[in-house]
């Protein structure tokens, strides 16, 4: 007897009649192994009577896959392909999933109608698992991918206390070391232009640069530090916000390459010699920073490294045998090039 009161069944629906709850519905749809026998027997039963996505659940509850993983990302399109690191982190999770022979879907999340329509494409159960990317700090798409039964890691982390698996680098060491390499060629005066600081990269990034201030005896100065935003424009802006304010500064510790590449911009514009007045290191050691005037010194993440070890860690969420740590942070390296020389070789 079907209990359908006309309209499309919902998955609380089912929830309520199986008498459980919609994560445990969304698990069994999704054919999660971490479900007991009853409630796998109760979740088929309702979907049998409510006639809820009878195909789909059909075929999930009989073990079948859709072998189909997303990476999501939610920037623009200008970003995503401005940006060596997106393609370095698509290029290892494209591999890593061609390995285990899965299908890989690149969607951008750029507004909330768009994330409201991922969720449903989600619910419909049409990937097998989630890779996020670039994910500030008040998204809650994660959460809602949890809640939906979904297996998913993320590339990097919303705070230093997440609870959804990711895969970062040491961004705070990042930070310290560039730091450090500034101050042993003898600059003073050392600035920063941050990423957006409603992201975690962003803060801890900035929490390395403080922290390599105070171990080489400096002491902080807001005026030395302009936000920016990822992108060559947001370095132009934070570059010439700091000009503005610290026309004295002598080196400038920049949070990603494509930043350092509009701040260098800015410096030469304004009559700025690097590295002999001012000094530069930037974050990722992407083609940018080896291809700049002069070269960049620049922190080097293990980007691809990271797409790989983000797949391999969500194909074992979705067998049901997660890998521990659930949370991994790989190590960083400073590339040391021309932009930052000793003062005493200007």
């Amino acid at each position: 007897m079907s209990g359908r009161q006309g309209g499309r069944p919902t998955l609380e629906q089912v929830a309520a009649r199986a008498g459980v709850g919609r994560g445990t519905v969304s698990r069994v749809i999704n054919g999660s192994p971490r479900v007991s026998e009853q409630a796998r027997r109760a979740v088929a039963r309702a979907v049998a009577e409510l006639g809820y996505v009878p195909n789909q659940a059909a075929r999930a509850l009989a073990g079948s896959r859709t072998d189909a993983i997303a990476l999501v990302i939610p920037e623009a399109e200008a970003r995503l392909f401005a940006e060596p690191y997106f393609l370095d982190l698509i290029r290892g999770v494209s591999a890593e999933l061609a390995d285990a022979d899965r299908q890989l879907l690149l969607t951008l999340v750029r507004s909330e109608q768009e994330r409201q329509r991922f969720e449903q494409y989600l619910a419909a159960q049409r990937v097998d698992g989630v890779l996020l990317a670039s994910v500030h700090g008040d998204d809650p798409l994660p959460d809602r991918i949890r809640e939906l039964g979904i297996p998913v890691v993320m590339n990097g982390r919303r705070s230093e206390a997440e609870p959804v698996p990711y895969v970062d680098t040491d961004n705070i060491g990042a930070g310290r070391a560039a730091v450090a390499h500034l101050v042993a060629r003898g600059r003073d005066r050392i600035a920063t232009v941050t990423g957006p600081l409603d992201m975690y990269v962003a803060r801890a990034r900035l929490g390395g640069y403080m922290a390599g201030l105070a171990e080489a005896g400096r002491i902080p100065d807001n005026s030395l530090v302009s936000a920016g935003d990822f992108t060559e424009e947001g370095g132009r802006r934070a570059m010439r916000g700091l000009l503005d304010r610290r026309p004295d500064l002598d080196a400038v510790f920049v949070a990603s390459d494509v930043m350092a590449a509009g701040a260098r911009g800015v410096l030469r514009e304004a009559g700025r010699r690097v590295p002999h007045d001012v000094a530069l290191v930037g974050v990722d050691d992407s083609p940018v920073a080896r291809l700049m005037d002069p070269p960049l010194t620049s922190v080097r993440q293990p980007i691809e490294e990271m797409g790989r070890t983000m797949a391999r860690m969500l194909l074992r969420e979705i067998a049901g045998t997660p890998e521990e740590p659930r949370r991994r942070v790989l190590p960083t390296e400073l590339v040391v090039r021309d932009s930052c020389r000793a003062v005493s070789g200007s």
